[in-house]
């Protein structure tokens, strides 16, 4: 053997022999503060063979950690990724109980219970002691990240030398609060690259972008993975031709979105070339998909690997017990906050009780950890583009608030996932150029619930001239991450069990929530009602949600002028005219009467679309959900994200345009792709007669 091979075996034992003995300190100071860990015989033993006992139980805990773990979580690939992670706890404690069992000297006992807590311990330890001494090697760091790779990674050929690229979807992180957390240094991973206070060059520039009116992730996602946001009004909305209401983050639903965007565009997506799509609602046409909704509802098979990336992740039991415990804090800092809140009786405020802790625990912790690593898994394998989803700031935004405290120490929590993807580009086998975005940002607000006493459903009832219950229903939230959770724990999401609605109520309109857009619909009438149809059936329907304080403006189709927006006061504006006179849309910034025509032009619009009012004096809109940082429709931060691209590649509007729309974002992601070379999905030669009809209508 080479020198260099010697060096590199005797840093490996070395390693191996300091985590052994920190894990047999480990287990012997356990042992002296846990009255039901014994190392010893009942007689009493000497000190050198307590430590032998020790020495003994620690190598063998770890022998089985290594070995026999891998094999537990395969067995284990039934059951729900989540309550996997809930049984860390447990199968690590089982290991030690058969650690100490196979222990030669016969000594050692230690109660179930308390095996949990010293297996716990001793991952976490032994765990933090290799990551120490490998970060010292940059060889030996290489190593151990080349170990979370794909172990398919055999199997292909040779890497390129042609750059891969990496989109990082931070969801929900608006461009104005991008550039505050900035400025606050909570992003100094994110401030580096743009030379923020350093005296350094910028790697990067930062640009925004506009939504469509539906600013959620439904829309945005399926726009920038597949090139077309058609007939997504919502993020829920109902389609009278199938009797059915679409949820974006029902499995089913994205499975027939992505489906829809396919037939339209013709193609399978920006990630249809060698590329991975990673905790995203849709596979953008990827070979490799992980925790991806639209695959979640199909059987498992070799086509479905939505569920994969768990079990990748948690068969390392560092991994495991690692996050695990951090599952378990951020739980108790989600209770801590949410106490707090009350006690200072903050406004606005949400309900953040029942399951909730544990839903944010999930979005922030678990879905963060398994999402990273399986990115750094394929940039480790080579692969030519990847886009990964990252919930958490999102989820904690819709119940504390986009500009709380509780949602910036989640940002900065996320920079450092920047910050270990930015290390693992050094050691890929091919270079990388990392680009983060965001599908929508977050507007605040309180609830239109709380400001007035009644649900958008009671107003819809109340002017139809139908009972209104004297306690008003709660309208919940749709945050993207409880669709991951329910996905995980293999239960299907059905929004109020209304994707087929009973026979009874089909007379009666049907009210859904999008953050602050709603959507009214008449369930028996079987085409698109027309205003004059609306008001000779109600006639006090229009006027009453028109002239509400709450309610911004309405659009309906219309006999006469094709489409009008509604609003207080008798206002009542021909789509055609929105140009020259915007009525009531002034307020809602340019852009939004072609936000408005286009969603217009949908077959599945619903038969009154309602956007909130808006203040553009402090930015707060009222959300129909129960959320008081929300997003779906137009009116501040929630139409503006970020795009944060390398300055090596091209500007995203160098013809001084904005980028307007997913499909206008689509579009320059996938040019970005084209000029780092390599297999990539060809560039249509030309649009669809379909899409080139819908952009004359935009």
């Amino acid at each position: 053997m080479r020198g260099g091979q010697w060096r590199r075996i005797a840093s490996q034992v070395g390693r191996s022999v300091t985590v052994w003995a920190v894990s047999t300190l480990t287990m012997l100071v356990l042992a002296g503060i846990l009255p039901d860990f014994q190392l010893q015989s009942a007689d009493g033993d000497s000190a050198t063979r307590i430590a032998v006992t020790a020495a003994l139980g620690a190598g063998a805990f770890g022998v089985l950690s290594a070995v026999v773990w891998p094999v537990l979580v395969r067995l284990l690939l039934l059951v729900p990724a989540l309550v996997l992670g809930l049984l860390v706890f447990f199968l690590n404690g089982s290991l030690l109980l058969v650690a100490l069992r196979l222990n030669p000297t016969g000594r050692g006992a230690v109660a179930p219970e308390t095996a949990v807590i010293v297996a716990a311990v001793m991952s976490a330890v032994a765990s933090a002691t290799g990551a120490a001494l490998a970060v010292r090697d940059d060889d030996a760091y290489r190593r151990r990240l080349y170990r979370l790779a794909d172990r398919r990674r055999r199997s292909r050929p040779p890497c390129p030398a042609t750059p891969g690229t990496v989109f990082i979807q931070l969801d929900g992180v608006g461009h104005d609060v991008l550039t505050e957390a900035v400025g606050n240094a909570l992003l100094p991973t994110v401030g580096r690259w743009l030379g923020a206070g350093d005296g350094r060059a910028p790697t990067h520039r930062l640009t925004s972008w506009h939504t469509d009116w539906s600013s959620q992730t439904g829309a945005s996602q399926l726009g920038i993975l597949h090139g077309s946001t058609y007939d997504v009004p919502a993020f829920r909305w109902y389609e009278k031709d199938t009797r059915e209401v679409m949820v974006c983050n029902r499995p089913t639903s994205a499975a027939e979105l992505q489906r829809r965007a396919v037939v339209r565009t013709g193609d399978r997506g920006l990630l249809g070339a060698d590329g991975a799509s990673r905790g995203n609602l849709f596979s953008g046409g990827a070979d490799e998909q992980a925790l991806v909704l639209s695959i979640a509802a199909r059987r498992r098979g070799r086509e479905n690997r939505s569920r994969a990336g768990y079990f990748a992740y948690f068969s390392d039991p560092a991994n495991a017990v690692r996050t695990a415990l951090s599952f378990c804090a951020e739980v108790g800092r989600e209770i801590g906050q949410s106490t707090r809140a009350r006690i200072r009786k903050q406004r606005p405020r949400v309900g953040r009780g029942g399951l909730y802790p544990f839903v944010r625990a999930f979005a922030t912790v678990v879905e963060r950890d398994v999402v990273v690593a399986a990115v750094v898994g394929d940039m480790l394998v080579g692969r030519a583009a990847v886009y990964a989803d990252l919930v958490a700031y999102d989820e904690v935004a819709h119940h504390s608030g986009p500009h709380s405290q509780d949602a910036a120490k989640v940002l900065h929590r996320l920079d450092r996932s920047l910050a270990l993807i930015e290390k693992v580009a050094e050691h890929a086998p091919r270079p990388y150029r990392i680009v983060v975005l965001s599908d929508h940002g977050q507007s605040p607000g309180e609830t239109f619930r709380a400001r007035y006493g009644l649900t958008l459903g009671d107003l819809v009832r109340a002017g139809s001239g139908l009972h209104v219950p004297r306690r008003a229903e709660r309208t919940h939230s749709g945050a993207e991450a409880r669709a991951a959770v329910r996905a995980a724990l293999r239960r299907p999401v059905e929004e109020g069990g209304e994707r087929h609605l009973p026979a009874r109520r089909r007379s009666e309109p049907i009210v859904l929530a999008s953050g602050n857009l709603g959507l009214v619909s008449f369930p028996d009438v079987p085409h698109r009602m027309t205003k004059e149809e609306i008001d000779a059936r109600h006639p006090a329907l229009l006027g009453t949600l028109a002239n509400h304080p709450g309610i911004g403006f309405l659009l309906v189709r219309s006999a006469e002028h094709g489409g009008v927006v509604l609003g207080a006061y008798g206002a009542e504006i021909p789509l055609d005219r929105l140009d020259d006179e915007p009525g009531p849309l002034a307020r809602f910034g340019p852009g939004a009467a072609d936000a408005v025509r286009r969603t217009h032009s949908f077959p599945h619009t619903a038969d009154i679309m309602v956007n909130s009012a808006y203040d553009p004096a402090d930015g707060e809109v009222l959300a129909f959900e129960e959320q008081i940082g929300s997003h779906g429709g137009l009116g501040g931060a929630q139409a503006r994200p970020f795009l944060l691209s390398p300055l090596v590649l091209s500007a995203p509007a160098d013809d001084g345009r904005p980028l307007a729309g997913a499909e206008h974002l689509h579009r320059v992601l996938r040019g970005w792709l084209h000029e780092s070379g390599g297999p990539q999905v060809p560039l249509p030669a030309a649009e669809s007669p379909a899409a080139e009809s819908d952009r004359r209508v935009a």
